[in-house]
């Protein structure tokens, strides 16, 4: 019985720390430590460490600089970090490899004294082959060397990295990513890491798709080497799991001989049926293992997560699962940082933040400018959120040594993040590039990514042949070819504290500091009016929605999602043009998306949402802002109805002067026949009264790794626990036990970073906690003058490290969210109009460029010749049809209006003037059946500016048409792109 209780014990210990499996992935944060300055001989193994700080990776070493300073003065400087780790012995004569997921900017690293490499992009993963340089049985030393300056220059080239920029890539400096450490045998498949060791690992996809019967193809390639010194013979045998962890399928490749020191690819496919297909709020991940077996034993496994959808991208659409997505999300900075810690979270809340993104409605979130770290990748795999994944890049295209830089990075980027079923898009840059630099980079993406179902391209490219999506930042594009979807609307900003005008701390909105010498008004709003803008702007693109016509434009996204710590041109010293704040909690735009949004193209399900609150002042009149999607919204005050409200931009209805009274305040949305859709209510809320905490954790609660945060909410709360939506109350926190204060951020000096008191805004407010390693109690208390006390218990759980070395994930315990459902079936769009199709045109002048208005491109247009007689073009359709609408695309559509008439066949149909926009113009007219449609000028325009068009960050003023300048020209017309529609049935 003693001999059987010991086996039963050292098998249990075997298992625990992977002894017994082929390959094992460590958990490499543990245990480091973190010297805040450049000293001498740190490499060295014997270096004495003793009084440096002890950290839990990923971990900034500036991350007290997070929302407390600006970009501009994030801390630089050169640091190290060091780690004491042994490997076990049963380990011996196995390959080892490290796996970094990032260093900030440049890291010099050494193991056991020697120097194993340098990396310098600042953005991507990397790994070393550490096999010959580990001591077995002894402790191991690893040390890195990191500098974070700005103004860092490749050794190589002597050329800064184009993203290393302070406007948008925020400096979280030194291991702030996870690693890993990897124990293979000799005979193994490689890891993804194109940097230093050059190799591809495993690629997984599926093909021969068919969505109504749920089948498709599964295909597996493994890049394979053998470090042995004779040659050897293994079988392929691939095994593919559901999320319940039940085998689905085994197959196999067959057997391969491969020589020593040779790399081959080893391939198998199956056909596979019953499939869940990963989609849009529908996260569902496989599990599909590639294993190496030698004569029937597994000498080496690879995991890999993925998930199996269909995308097309052609007629001007995305395509997922065969059914038409309109793009909705966010322009998020890829640091998706928090205040005192930056980027440096747990995975966990990664899953909250961008599953927020998922609630608001959003199925796209656009990394700006650099690769975003595997951790968020995953993450949008679990909750079902599509990605647009940029390598590294600014505003413009480069040459020489930089552009090298950028295609050194998207060749990593795309190996190492291939199996990942949530991005659908590549992004060469964040302006447009040149024709041969776009197939430059398709050319990377076919040879490593040839099958992942995904589009390359980059913002603009309106003209690019070769580009498979495009899109300008803010105005809308549209196209009948690729998808065109708009990478930066809505770049206004608004804090979270100021509500209305009427509501405490009484902001007017608009009110703030001068940019750049000019009036910022929309970059200091209100919720109000930051939500109300918000569905102004994206209103543009939804005139313009697939279904309605040949040419149209796909989606956009907003910038950005989350308060960041980035670029700004308000009052605070970072940037709140998200829709959540900074701790992510939700302002009215957050609703105002949720609600404009909630529909793969046309709204699927009803919501109404009232703008702000009901707790003011006796006396105060203001206007309402009801946004409903209905096509009629009812106020009701107390039950008595304050009528119907006065409908704008497709989702705004305004009911004014509504004085407010205490109870409640109610809004109905109607269809055109007056059947009710949707409701909202607000109720006014009591007298402060006390304080309420509520913990936020990850699935296995708070884990005492070093690394693991709570996010601990406090509201001001009534008698009745309601919160107080206008309370501003100062909390005093105090936190007791095994836990490390992080703190929130308010409106103040230094912005309440990492004070243990600071207010609530808006009657809430937020604060991080993080775990030490040392699990047990927490207790956190809160105090509030005049309101009645609160305080919270929470326990840290163990975590085992054995020599630096842990088998307990960060991401333990996460699971994918299925909230929305597989991809419905059916069209999602009902057509709303049909596109007439013009086969000539005739002009007033320069005839023959006439064309050019009705060739699907955005970057030629037909001008007359600044005369009145000729500012006028004719088309002919191609057969005699109703006309209902013009839509137009006017040069200078952001900045002038022409006063035109349009005729049908010689009759009149319409007379007035165009409308300034974000790009079209749809001018309803007196239904007439024609061949011919005239549009002409009747009288001179204005022939000046008559909009403050937004700028770019060096002053350079935003264009709003073809590259010309018209001057005063008043007796100009000058069309980019014409359409002309009838109405479904006639």
């Amino acid at each position: 019985m003693k001999k059987l209780a010991v086996f039963c014990f050292l098998l249990c210990v075997s298992t625990a720390v992977g002894f017994a499996q082929s390959r094992v992935k460590y958990n490499f944060n543990p245990g480091w430590k973190l010297m805040r300055e450049d000293v001498k001989g740190a490499e060295v193994p014997d270096y004495n460490d003793a009084t440096w700080e002890n950290i839990t990776l990923p971990h900034a070493w500036n991350e007290d600089d997070a929302f407390r300073k600006n970009i501009f003065e994030h801390t630089i400087g050169i640091v190290w970090y060091r780690k004491r780790f042994r490997v076990p012995a049963t380990d011996r004569g196995k390959k080892v490899f490290l796996e970094f997921e990032g260093v900030r900017q440049a890291g010099e690293f050494y193991l056991n004294g020697k120097f194993i490499g340098l990396h310098e992009n600042g953005a991507m993963a990397f790994g070393f082959d550490v096999t010959d340089l580990i001591k077995q049985g002894e402790d191991n030393v690893i040390a890195v060397r990191i500098d974070n300056s700005w103004d860092y220059l490749e050794k190589a080239s002597q050329v800064k990295f184009q993203w290393a920029d302070r406007n948008f890539n925020a400096n979280y400096g030194g291991l702030p990513k996870n690693v890993w450490l990897h124990v293979s045998d000799k005979l193994y498949q490689t890891l993804p890491l194109y940097a230093f060791l050059k190799t591809t690992g495993v690629y997984v996809y599926a093909k021969d798709f068919d969505i109504p019967a749920k089948t498709a193809t599964v295909v597996t390639e493994s890049q394979v080497k053998n470090d042995y010194n004779s040659s050897k013979t293994f079988q392929y045998e691939v095994i593919v799991k559901d999320l319940g962890g039940n085998t689905v399928k085994t197959f196999d490749g067959g057997k391969t001989t491969i020589k020593p020191g040779e790399t081959k690819i080893v391939s198998a496919n199956a056909p596979l049926s019953n499939l869940n297909f990963w989609s849009w709020g529908y996260g569902y991940l496989y599990t599909v293992t590639t294993r190496l077996k030698v004569s029937g034993t597994v000498v080496d496994e690879v995991n890999t997560k993925t998930g199996f959808r269909k995308a097309e991208f052609k007629n001007g659409m995305v395509y997922l699962n065969d059914r038409v997505l309109m793009m909705k999300g966010y322009a998020q900075r890829t640091s998706n940082e928090w205040p005192a810690i930056g980027l440096s979270v747990p995975p966990w809340m990664s899953d909250y933040s961008n599953g927020l993104m998922v609630e608001s409605n959003a199925n796209l979130v656009r990394w700006m400018h650099i690769t975003p770290w595997k951790q968020d990748v995953e993450s949008c795999d679990r909750v079902g959120l599509i990605q647009a994944m940029p390598a590294g890049d600014a505003e413009h295209d480069v040459t020489g040594p930089r552009w090298t830089q950028r295609t050194n990075l998207m060749r990593e980027a795309i190996i190492y993040n291939r199996n990942n079923p949530s991005i659908l898009f590549y992004e060469c840059g964040n302006e447009s590039i040149s024709d041969p630099h776009m197939a430059e980079m398709k050319a990377i993406r076919d040879q490593y990514d040839p099958h992942g179902g995904r589009a390359i391209g980059s913002r603009e490219m309106l003209d690019s042949k070769i580009a498979e999506y495009g899109g300008e930042m803010l105005y809308t594009n549209k196209s009948a070819r690729i998808p065109m979807w708009q990478m930066e609307y809505s770049r206004d900003e608004g804090l979270r504290k100021y509500w209305d005008e009427f509501s405490p701390p009484y902001h007017k909105d608009g009110v703030g500091p001068l940019y750049r010498n000019a009036p910022a008004g929309q970059y200091n709003r209100n919720q109000d009016s930051h939500a109300l803008e918000d569905v102004v702007r994206w209103y543009e693109f939804w005139r313009e929605r697939p279904g309605t016509g040949t040419r149209v434009n796909s989606g956009g996204v907003n910038i950005i999602f989350s308060d960041s710590n980035t670029h700004y041109r308000g009052s605070e010293n970072y940037r709140r043009s998200g829709e959540v704040d900074a701790l992510r909690i939700p302002k009215d735009g957050f609703y105002a998306h949720q609600l404009m949004w909630d529909g793969w193209v046309d709204v699927e399900k009803h919501r109404t949402h009232i703008i702000g609150h009901w707790n003011y002042q006796p006396g105060t009149k203001k206007n309402i802002y009801v946004l409903g999607t209905g096509d009629k919204a009812e106020l009701f005050i107390n039950g008595q109805s304050k009528g119907f409200g006065e409908r704008r931009d497709g989702f705004i209805f305004t009911f004014r002067n509504i004085e407010w009274q205490p109870g409640s305040i109610k809004a109905v949305s109607y269809d055109a026949q007056n059947n009710k859709l949707s409701e909202k209510e607000l109720k006014t809320a009591g007298a402060p009264h006390a304080l309420k905490l509520t913990a936020m954790q990850g699935p296995l609660g708070l884990r005492a790794n070093g690394a693991d945060v709570a996010i601990v909410q406090v509201e001001v709360v009534d008698a009745q626990g309601n919160r107080c939506p206008t309370a501003l109350n100062t909390v005093d926190f105090n936190l007791e036990g095994n836990a490390e204060w992080r703190g929130g951020l308010a409106q103040g000096a230094e912005n309440f970073i990492l004070s243990k008191f600071l207010p609530v805004e808006g009657g809430v407010n937020r604060v991080l906690i993080r775990s030490t390693i040392t699990a047990g109690p927490i207790k956190l208390s809160a105090i509030s003058e005049g309101l009645k006390p609160a305080a919270l218990q929470l326990t840290s759980s163990p975590v085992k490290v054995i020599d630096g070395l842990s088998l307990e994930m960060p991401y333990d315990g996460l699971k994918p969210s299925l909230k929305r459902g597989p991809t419905p079936s059916g069209l999602s769009f009902t057509p709303s109009r049909i596109a007439l199709k013009i086969i000539d045109a005739t002009a007033g002048a320069n005839a023959a460029k006439a064309k050019a208005t009705y060739d699907d491109s955005e970057l030629s247009d037909w001008v007359n010749d600044n005369k009145l007689s000729t500012a006028w073009i004719k088309y002919t359709l191609e057969k005699e049809a109703t006309v209902n609408e013009v839509t137009l695309k006017m040069n200078n559509f952001a900045s002038r209006t022409y006063p035109i008439k349009i005729l049908v066949d010689d009759k009149e149909v319409f007379k007035g003037t165009t409308y300034r926009s974000q790009g079209y113009c749809t001018l309803q007219l007196k239904p007439a059946s024609g061949k011919t449609v005239t549009i002409q000028l009747f009288n001179p325009n204005s022939g000046k500016d008559e909009s403050s068009i937004s700028v770019e960050l060096g002053g350079k003023k935003l264009d709003d048409g073809v590259a010309r300048n018209d001057g005063g020209a008043r007796e100009i017309l000058s069309i980019i792109e014409a359409e002309i529609y009838t109405k479904p049935g006639n």
